[in-house]
């Protein structure tokens, strides 16, 4: 059996504001993870924030009790230079780290910001490394880059470097509001249909129309901002989107 729904409503679509208070209203409303989108301008051509915020509104979500558990920090690093910054954003307070392959490839595999490396990123080290620090590793690819690139990671028989998680992303990464692309679901079908247990993430255009499609293709994982934000009733929202799941297990 697929595993079960996990709704992961993304604060790029939160009040700034009043970060903390947000988040403790989805959590009430019956969200399961936070969706921590950082940005840096570089890798997206926008910005959001970095560690320092994320480890002012980790106090206002309990921490998960168990791996994937119900109050998980989903950091999804758009960034150019991701190994950088593994080690801020656990402390932070991030509970997966996930990391761009196309960032990965091209970035060095320097451990810190103020450090540099001749050596690039393998993700396969990178995700050993996330490991190592006591987080999960999730492993996204943009609308542009074939899952093909997956099989040789997620088949790898080292299963510290095997992702936790993969996200298919289904606008280009960088901006809230953007309309789901139905055309990235055969990618998602197809991690599907080779890892029927595996934790498969779709982030971008999710609503209550959209969210059939991505739920009959195999997503599991389901990153909504402005669908759960701008709703006037968030829960009946995050039930929508979860029962969607639920009835394709």
């Amino acid at each position: 059996m697929p595993p079960a729904a996990i709704i992961n409503p993304s604060i790029l679509s939160a009040d700034f504001a009043k970060l903390g208070a947000e988040c403790e209203r989805i959590m009430r409303d019956g969200s399961d993870w936070i969706h921590v989108d950082i940005m840096d301008g570089h890798f997206v051509p926008n910005i959001t924030f970095g560690a320092p915020v994320v480890s002012k509104i980790r106090p206002h979500v309990e921490r998960p009790t168990a791996a994937k558990g119900r109050g998980t920090f989903d950091c999804h690093m758009m960034i150019a230079e991701p190994k950088k910054w593994v080690k801020e954003f656990q402390k932070a307070g991030c509970d997966l780290y996930c990391f761009h392959y196309e960032a990965a490839i091209s970035s060095t595999a320097a451990e810190s910001p103020e450090l540099t490396s001749a050596t690039r990123t393998d993700p396969k080290d990178m995700i050993r490394y996330i490991h190592s620090l006591g987080m999960q590793a999730g492993i996204a690819i943009k609308p542009k880059t074939s899952v093909d690139v997956l099989w040789e990671i997620l088949d790898n028989p080292e299963k510290s470097e095997v992702p936790d998680m993969v996200l298919v992303m289904t606008v280009e990464p960088g901006f809230g509001g953007q309309k789901f692309m139905a055309d990235m679901m055969p990618k998602v079908s197809a991690l599907r249909q080779r890892y029927p247990s595996l934790d498969i993430e779709v982030d971008g255009g999710l609503s209550g129309s959209t969210v059939d499609t991505a739920a009959e293709a195999g997503a599991n994982v389901i990153v909504a901002g402005s669908a759960v934000f701008g709703a006037k009733d968030v829960g009946e929202v995050i039930t929508t989107l979860r029962e969607a799941v639920e009835k394709r297990r």
